[in-house]
């Protein structure tokens, strides 16, 4: 249910409203529970097998990238409608609608006692994640008159960008995202360091301790030393247990 409902459990927490208004809705709740329980108690994982099957599958992701978008737009309206002002209610209000299922992990993994925090979809964005966000943005953008744009227009662009981004990901088994490119030309421009330099760092100061650390306490050379001492003064030791027998 988290991840069938979590965008709109996010957004009504966001916008104050009751968090489990949307499990009213009896036909949604009874196709989630169908989908779960084939998924998971389909006899020789039939239904799984089928929905894995790639061209079934990048029919559903498409279809679900159309109800990204939509989520998206009526996201930005519906927080448009509390807020006429608030850019940034706006923008979270958006952003959860579109990408709630990946926002909700955290929680869902406090749920079931597994703690990944390298997997925090927060600070490691996925390409749906990052997309849902910078939709929100001009939706944002087009909602308050900035972006001079109609709004059929822009759900249609968008939509056509989303779908054809993510069906050739899924496609092709690739994790990469297509905004990689434009944000190492931004990256340096505003933060002064490149999208993976941190890894330039730790990888600088590895080489930099092993070349002046070969002689330490964790290197081989050390680890081989003390493995020979402790032999031979187990063989000395057992030489003086015969002798005093």
């Amino acid at each position: 249910m988290l991840h069938c409902f979590g965008s709109y459990i996010l957004a009504d927490l966001l916008l104050g409203e009751p968090l489990i208004d949307y499990f009213s809705n009896n036909s949604s709740v009874l196709l989630a529970s169908a989908v779960w329980y084939l998924i998971f108690f389909c006899p020789m994982d039939l239904f799984y097998k089928c929905v894995c099957f790639l061209p079934v599958k990048l029919i559903f992701v498409a279809m679900k990238e159309v109800v990204r978008v939509r989520k998206i737009a009526v996201g930005i309206h519906h927080a448009h409608h509390h807020y006429h002002h608030g850019w940034f209610v706006m923008i979270a209000t958006g952003w959860v609608k579109g990408s709630g299922v990946a926002l909700m992990s955290n929680f869902e993994q406090l749920l079931r006692g597994v703690w990944k925090p390298e997997t925090n979809e927060i600070l490691h964005m996925s390409f749906p994640t990052k997309a849902s966000l910078y939709g929100a943005i001009l939706f944002t953008l087009q909602q308050t008159r900035w972006l001079p744009v109609s709004k059929a227009s822009l759900i249609f662009i968008f939509t056509m960008f989303m779908v054809s981004c993510k069906v050739f990901l899924t496609a092709t088994h690739s994790h990469s995202s297509p905004f990689d490119v434009l944000e190492g030309y931004i990256c340096p421009v505003l933060f002064g360091t490149a999208l993976g330099g941190d890894h330039h760092h730790d990888n600088h100061g590895g080489a930099h301790g092993g070349s002046h650390g070969g002689s330490g306490p964790g290197s081989p050379h050390s680890a081989m030393a003390t493995k020979s001492k402790e032999e031979l003064s187990e063989g000395s030791r057992k030489k003086k247990t015969k002798k005093a027998d």
